[in-house]
């Protein structure tokens, strides 16, 4: 049996092969794991040949591909051309949350399996959650950055100028899967009152004391910290716009550690600007990266990450 291990940066070839190493099930079988890695993600990763989210060469992966039953790939492209060109796979396993950057379908159409690894990263961009919503919440960045600059200011402790506690304030959580369901959790723990929106959640999963909201804008109206966690579908394009943050209370907090797609930033940045928006946070954009000036670039309390909330070796 020939395995494939298709690596890089983050997911590299030495960590497949020694998950490969130390995997139950193989036995005595005779296998050889030969490996490529791409030089994601110091180069960004995009969307093409049918596949989202992808990164490498498809020629590179076709040549590696000959003679292989199996591979483990976080990035590279899967795409109708490459599972074409590979008669010999039956398998291909994505090692992250959704197996994006493989065409499912023509995968199936050549009776090639597709695995992925719901919950992956939960841990971790549940923790990057809770400390963006921290973060927005006490302006940190912006006080680091200000401080670093020689400003010390005085004048944050102003009551206009302070931020919530999370310990008593109410908050939204969009989404109540593998990270939405951990982000409220934490929350919970810190003494936050969760009301939680998700349509297909079953009410017996959430924990004592949580609140399940019948509908969106009920949650939107109450909630002072919302967190979106919701998958990015044609149903939750731009769900929380305008109109949406309109219901929230005054000088609420939004967080979008998610699908940059989820959100409309321009509405954001409105809201923000106008005062009625105390704070966001951001490490899902749309697009990504933003072009040079863009608006939220100079909108004030915006804290952004790069689509990193993932990004721990745990998670690799």
């Amino acid at each position: 049996m020939k395995i494939l291990a298709a690596g890089d940066g983050f997911v590299t070839t030495k960590v497949l092969q020694g998950a490969i190493a130390g995997a139950d099930g193989l036995g005595e079988a005779e296998v050889q794991v030969e490996a490529i890695q791409s030089n994601w993600p110091n180069d960004p990763y995009s969307d093409f040949s049918g596949v989202k989210e992808a990164f490498g060469d498809e020629d590179e992966l076709i040549a590696a591909l000959v003679g292989a039953d199996i591979a483990f790939s976080h990035t590279y492209p899967f795409s109708e051309r490459v599972i074409a060109s590979s008669p010999d796979l039956k398998l291909i396993t994505i090692t992250r949350g959704g197996p994006v950057n493989v065409d499912v379908e023509a995968a199936t159409r050549h009776g090639v399996v597709v695995s992925n690894a719901p919950g992956r990263n939960a841990v971790a961009s549940a923790e990057h959650s809770v400390a963006m919503i921290m973060a927005a919440a006490r302006q940190i960045a912006q006080r680091d950055s200000e401080v670093k600059a020689g400003d010390w200011r005085s004048d944050y402790y102003n009551y206009d100028q302070v931020g919530p506690e999370i310990a008593g304030s109410t908050v939204g959580v969009c989404g109540y899967g593998n990270v939405g369901g951990k982000v409220a959790r934490v929350l919970a723990a810190m003494g936050a009152h969760v009301i939680v929106f998700d349509p297909w959640v079953d009410p017996s999963a959430l924990e004592p004391g949580m609140e399940l909201a019948s509908d969106l804008d009920s949650m939107l109206e109450r909630s002072s910290i919302l967190t979106l966690h919701q998958r990015l579908t044609k149903d939750t394009e731009h769900m929380i716009g305008a109109a949406q943050i309109a219901k929230l209370p005054d000088q609420a907090i939004v967080v979008n550690c998610a699908r940059g797609g989820l959100l409309d930033y321009e509405a954001v940045a409105d809201a923000l600007d106008s005062g009625r928006l105390f704070a966001a946070a951001f490490d899902a954009l749309d697009p990504e990266p933003l072009p040079a000036g863009h608006r939220l670039f100079s909108t004030p309390r915006v804290t952004m990450t790069p689509h990193l909330g993932g990004a721990t070796k745990q998670a690799a």
